[in-house]
């Protein structure tokens, strides 16, 4: 089976400076795969270069069976979309939500946009009233609810999920967590979440890949955050520190 991201030792710098070394792993389509560890660790840089916002890598990288090219790519948006951590500031504060879930139908030039919005709500527990409110008019949930469903317009495959809940209050947190967890069963999503947070990958995903100063430690299934079985020390640190 062709893997949904396959990456093979990929360094990725800023201005130089190279912050990612190394990185080597595949997900499978449909699994759900976490990049964890602390602040710094390179695992939201990860991120960003597989959607083409840190353009500064070398190695090989693939999506679908595809090799991924440098930068921003129209045809890449169609299968591989990125849910941001701030529903404050990843929706433009004057854009309606039908103007925000409109812009990636007109980009693609498809039609029926009335209909895919209406079920794109629908699919993130927001009814039709929430179609020409602006962000400030919704929660940080309900924000986070449009976010989702702007990265569900172009029906991708591929979900990259940048701490998707981390700013959320912890009451509305696992509102979202269910939300992705369904969504992924309903449309046989591939999810590759980033999150400092364990309890969370233990609940979402089915691997992880424990990540410290720009390099992978370890690649363990995600029974060992139920049981502690992990083999490097700074997995083992990193365990212990989140209460494990």
């Amino acid at each position: 089976m062709t893997a949904a991201i396959s990456l093979n030792n990929l360094d990725i710098s800023y201005s130089g400076t190279r912050v990612v070394e190394g990185v080597t792993f595949d997900v499978a389509e449909g699994e759900s795969f976490a990049l964890v560890g602390e602040s710094g660790s390179g695992k939201s840089t990860v991120l960003k270069a597989i959607a083409g916002l840190a353009p500064e890598w070398s190695g090989e990288m693939s999506i679908l069976g595809q090799p991924r090219g440098h930068g921003p790519d129209k045809d890449l948006a169609r299968t591989c979309q990125m849910v941001f951590q701030d529903p404050y500031g990843s929706l433009h504060p004057r854009k309606t939500v039908d103007a925000v879930l409109s812009e990636p139908l007109a980009i693609h030039g498809l039609g029926n946009r009335s209909e895919r919005i209406e079920k794109a709500l629908r699919d993130v527990g927001l009814d039709r009233r929430f179609r020409f409110r602006y962000p400030h008019q919704m929660s940080g949930g309900q924000r986070q609810r449009v976010a989702i469903a702007r990265a569900l317009m172009l029906e991708p495959k591929i979900m990259l999920l940048d701490e998707p809940t981390s700013a959320l209050d912890v009451s509305v947190q696992a509102e979202i967590l269910n939300l992705l967890k369904r969504l992924r069963a309903e449309q046989n999503l591939t999810y590759l979440l980033v999150s400092h947070d364990l309890p969370v990958v233990g609940f979402m995903c089915d691997r992880v890949a424990v990540m410290t100063k720009g390099r992978i430690v370890e690649i363990a299934p995600v029974d060992a955050l139920h049981h502690g079985d992990f083999t490097d020390p700074y997995s083992r640190q990193l365990y212990a520190a989140s209460g494990g």
